[in-house]
């Protein structure tokens, strides 16, 4: 079984997950449905995946399995009273990360402190906020990744290519009008799964 998703990891900085079953078992899957890798991820122990644009729900699905072919073990946020039921340890166990978002320490803070605390952490973020049409994307992002001093690295899923790849990596300057605004033009290229909502 070719595992072209295993080419988007050439080194040992990048935090790993899972094993030889479970890489295959995601990479049949995409497979299956026609799906394809392209670019390689960075070989750095810390970076902010951004997943552009995000228009469709099939787009975290997309993620999960992904980054299962791949090996990558990769964090998402999520509000912290969605870990108060029983699936809470199963959510933490698939990279959820609890952020309180009532706390003094806005969101930005409490992600900035969970990389300053680990030595690999690669966390999954979509800018818009939202499946729907946004004429400009939330900054937290952006400033997670500067105040962290991680880069952010842009991932696509092309629906029109059935292509899920990496795109530009960007090492935030402080520049946010520019930078956002190249970003954005990078995921204009992109054919999401609903155009309309792009």
């Amino acid at each position: 079984m070719n595992n072209s998703f295993d080419k988007w990891i050439s080194g040992d900085a990048i935090p790993r997950r899972g094993n030889w079953f479970s890489r295959t078992f995601a990479a049949a899957a995409l497979q299956l449905f026609g799906w394809k890798a392209v670019g390689e991820l960075p070989n750095l122990p810390k970076f902010l995946l951004v997943g552009v644009p995000h228009t469709s729900n099939l787009d975290g699905v997309l993620a999960v399995f992904v980054l299962m072919a791949a090996g990558v073990e990769l964090h998402w946020m999520v509000k912290k009273e969605v870990f108060d039921n029983p699936f809470g340890g199963l959510l933490r166990w698939l990279g959820g990360v609890a952020v309180d978002r009532k706390s003094p320490q806005d969101v930005v803070g409490q992600m900035v402190d969970r990389f300053e605390k680990r030595d690999k952490f690669v966390v999954v973020i979509a800018p818009e906020g939202t499946r729907k049409r946004v004429e400009r994307w939330k900054t937290g992002f952006y400033r997670i990744a500067l105040a962290a001093e991680v880069p952010i690295v842009l991932v696509y899923a092309d629906y029109a290519k059935r292509e899920i790849g990496i795109g530009p990596v960007v090492q935030p300057s402080g520049d946010l009008e520019k930078e956002m605004a190249e970003m954005r033009a990078f995921a204009d290229t992109i054919t999401p799964r609903h155009p309309d909502r792009a």
